[in-house]
């Protein structure tokens, strides 16, 4: 199982949204996925219809009050023949701030590490493991960067395009260094992408400043709110529309650089 956290320090740059559709459509490939809310507000959570304060969640799972398989909940994608491909859902909500300060005084079990032992109950049960990870440094956040394999860091072209991205790729810096050495920066992602000058310029600022940039752009479409809003993956909501073409390009290109090393 490869897993990914997608991350930005700013708000407002599509997290949430690439991570829905990245699963989405890494499951549309034929693959068994698992995607974890790992923001105490639970957007991801709300859009599949999993949150509530009374479900098991993350939080469970990171204070080790239960089992991970008891945190998975089904989708409308969901399918439990191992053999087919499934989208399963890890739900978050603010009880994840009582469990890094739960965390946080424990002398005895390790902080850092426990999702990533969690998932290593699971690995053969899917392909991918998609992250969505809230805008800050904490211990849960910590933890989706132990575990992961990639870290993809969605970017909108904007007057605060670079903030958190250099605070975000140093602590990918200190987790590989301390935690998980093969821990990969895999690339910003431009979303909300308009081919105009200002977008172009932008994208090639980022190159030069952090290197690692998707090809793919996932270009803006304001249906992708009515789809948020729908809690329908946009290459379902609206098949023909930019940003579904967008993300099914998004997912190859990942796949591949994947497959490529």
């Amino acid at each position: 199982m490869r897993t990914i956290s997608i991350i930005n320090l700013k708000g407002g740059v599509g997290k949430t949204v690439t991570s829905i559709n990245m699963a989405y459509e890494l499951m549309r490939r034929g693959r068994r996925v698992l995607l974890i809310d790992c923001d105490k507000q639970g957007n991801t959570s709300k859009f599949f219809k999993c949150y509530s304060k009374d479900k098991t969640s993350l939080s469970d799972v990171l204070t080790g009050d239960t089992d991970i398989r008891a945190a998975i909940y089904l989708t409308d994608y969901s399918n439990t023949d191992s053999s087919v491909p499934t989208l399963d859902v890890i739900p978050a909500d603010m009880s994840l701030i009582n469990a890094a300060k739960q965390i946080d005084n424990d002398p005895i079990r390790p902080g850092m590490t426990r999702l990533k032992d969690a998932l290593a109950d699971i690995c053969g049960d899917y392909d991918y493991c998609v992250i969505d990870c809230a805008p800050d440094i904490n211990i849960p956040i910590v933890n989706a960067l132990v575990a992961s394999d990639d870290v993809v860091i969605p970017v909108v072209i904007d007057k605060f395009t670079f903030d958190g991205i250099a605070e975000v790729l140093g602590k990918i810096d200190e987790v590989r260094k301390w935690q998980n050495h093969e821990l990969n920066f895999a690339g910003c992602l431009v979303t909300s992408y308009r081919n105009n000058d200002l977008c172009n310029e932008g994208v090639e600022i980022l190159q030069e400043k952090f290197g690692k940039v998707f090809y793919t752009r996932i270009k803006w479409t304001q249906i992708m709110s009515k789809s948020t809003f729908a809690g329908v993956p946009i290459v379902e909501f609206s098949p023909r529309c930019g940003a579904a073409g967008s993300y099914k390009a998004f997912a190859e290109e990942y796949e591949r650089s994947v497959c490529n090393g």
